[in-house]
Formats: structure tokens, sequence, C-alpha cells
């Protein structure tokens, strides 16, 4: 089975074999790959650079691993990111509704806050799953630039 070893991380090279978007109102995306799968060893501390052979059409590919400590660090910080986007976003909301609903007299505007808020409420609707999503994808390895024949490739993180 695929037990994690310590010290090392598992990731999938993706060659993609096609892309196409079909439909005119309903637009879909369909893309299809072929992967392989790889143990990649991290280092003791920092970050080292591995090649990676696609299965595909055996392109080489450069990714680069970051050790355990940052990986788990930096995956933290994105997820409390996400927590503090989805706090703003419910501070906010309740903002631009308390205000929003308001009746002025005559001749008054809406406080310089509110047009902020709507902003604010946008932003961090985007943001707040973005962010979470990323933080729980988190796993150290990406991939380099990669010249143009290379860019139909990328290295995803594998769930044991």
């Amino acid at each position: 089975m695929n037990r994690p070893i310590p010290g090392t991380v598992q990731v999938a090279v993706r060659h993609i074999l096609s892309d196409r978007t079909t439909g005119f109102l309903t637009r879909t995306r369909r893309i299809t790959w072929r992967d392989g799968i790889y143990r990649v060893r991290r280092p003791a501390s920092g970050k080292h650079t591995v090649e990676l052979t696609c299965p595909e059409c055996e392109a080489s590919l450069l990714a680069e691993v970051r050790d355990e400590a940052r990986t788990r660090r930096t995956a933290t910080i994105l997820l409390v990111l996400a927590a503090l986007s989805v706090l703003v976003l419910l501070m906010a909301f309740g903002y631009a509704v308390h205000e929003g609903g308001k009746t002025l007299p005559e001749g008054q505007s809406l406080p310089t806050l509110f047009p902020i808020s709507v902003v604010s409420v946008f932003v961090t609707f985007v943001a707040a799953p973005v962010l979470f999503l990323r933080g729980r994808r988190y796993n150290g390895v990406s991939m380099l630039d990669a010249p143009k024949p290379r860019r139909l490739h990328g290295i995803m993180p594998v769930r044991g």
C-alpha cells in the first residue's frame, strides 16, 4: 500500500493530453491527463531541487522540495489566513447590512467605511475558500518554471 515514509512526500507528475472548452452559454472544460506517482525525499532543512521524469513523454521536470517544518508552517499560515478571511467577511457583511439598512436624512451620505466593507465582502468571499483549499493541499513541492514543451505538465499532491 501507500504508507507514508518519514522524510518523503508523494507527488504525481501529470502530463496533460488535452484541454478543451466547449459550449456557448454553459461552458464546460474537459482536461484529460496521464500521471505517474513519485516519492520525493525532503531535505533536512531548507529546500532543494529534484528532477522528475514524465512517464508519458520522458520530459525532464524540475521541482523544488521544501523541508517538513517549512511545509507545515506554510500550510498553517494559509489556513489561519482563510479563517481570518471568514472573520473579515462576516464583520464586513454585518457592517454593510447595518449601515446600508439605515434611512439617512436628505443630503447625508453613507460613511466612508461602507464601500470599503462592500469590497471586503467580495474579496474575502473569494479569498477564504481559495486560501483554505491551498492550505489543505499544500505539500511543499512546486514545479519550477518550465520551457515551452514542458508546460503541458503539472506536479500535484497525492493524498494517501
